[in-house]
C-alpha cells in the first residue's frame, strides 16, 4: 500500500500519548497514527488485514500449541512439543507480508534443539515434506509457486496467495495447514521405522486439503 509523507500540527499532549502506546505496541508514532486515523474512517491497513488473519487463527488454536507474545504485527509463533526424548519444542512462525503479491508471507518451522540427531530428523522428515508438497502442487498445475528452503533444523516455506480467500478464510485456511503438518510431524517423531505405513494416508489427506483451497 502506497504512502506518503504530509506535515501535521499535533499538541504535544496528544504526540506524548501517541508515542507512550506507540512504544507499548512495538510500533512507530507514524504507523499508529495511520493506524487510528483508517479505523476511525473505516479505511482496510496492511496492519488491519494482518490483524484479521491472525485473529482467526487465535480462535482456532487448541490446547496442543501456545502463541508466543507479538512483537511484530506481521509475526506470529506457535509452539508445541514433540514425544520425544527431552520433549523438544517446534515453533510455527506465520511472518505476513504487508503488501502480499505472488505469496501471503511465509511460514518458518523451527525445532528448538543442540541435539544432531534429532535435527537429523528433522531434515530427513521435511526432505520428505517438501517431496510430497512439490509432487502435489505439480498434479495441481501449482508447483511453479511452491518455494521453500530447508536447512539445519529449519524450513521455510512461501504461503500462496490465490486472491480468492478474505482474512479470515486465509487465517483458517493456515492453521488448517499449521495442524496437518504438526499432526504429520509428531507422527513421524514417535515411530520413524515404520512412518512408511502411514505415508498413502498422508498423500491423501494432503491432497484433498490442497485441492479444497491452495495456500
Amino acid at each position: 500500500m502506497k504512502k506518503s509523507v504530509y506535515s501535521l500540527v499535533l499538541m504535544d499532549d496528544v504526540i506524548r500519548a501517541v508515542d507512550e502506546q506507540a512504544y507499548k505496541l512495538g510500533t512507530s508514532r507514524s504507523n499508529l497514527i495511520n493506524q487510528i486515523l483508517a479505523e476511525h474512517l473505516s479505511c482496510v491497513t496492511p496492519e488491519m488485514r494482518m490483524r484479521d488473519i491472525f485473529t482467526a487463527i487465535t480462535d482456532m488454536v487448541n490446547a496442543d500449541f501456545q502463541i508466543q507474545q507479538r512483537r511484530s504485527d506481521s509475526l506470529m509463533t506457535l509452539r508445541t512439543a514433540l514425544e520425544y526424548k527431552y520433549r523438544p519444542t517446534i515453533n510455527y512462525k506465520v511472518e505476513l507480508e504487508r503488501s502480499p503479491a505472488k505469496y501471503l508471507g511465509t511460514l518458518r518451522v523451527q525445532i528448538r534443539s543442540q541435539s544432531v540427531s534429532l535435527i537429523n530428523l528433522f531434515n530427513s522428515f521435511f526432505s520428505y515434506w517438501i517431496s510430497l508438497e512439490a509432487e502435489t502442487l505439480r498434479q495441481l498445475s501449482m508447483d511453479d509457486y511452491y518455494d521453500y528452503e530447508l536447512s539445519s533444523g529449519s524450513f521455510t516455506r512461501s504461503l500462496i496467495n490465490t486472491g480468492t480467500l478474505s482474512d479470515e478464510e486465509t487465517g483458517e485456511l493456515i492453521y488448517a495447514y499449521i495442524m496437518f503438518l504438526d499432526k504429520t510431524v509428531k507422527l513421524f517423531f514417535s515411530a520413524p521405522n515404520s512412518f512408511s505405513q502411514a505415508e498413502p494416508e498422508i498423500r491423501s489427506e494432503y491432497k484433498h486439503l490442497l485441492e479444497q483451497k491452495i495456500i
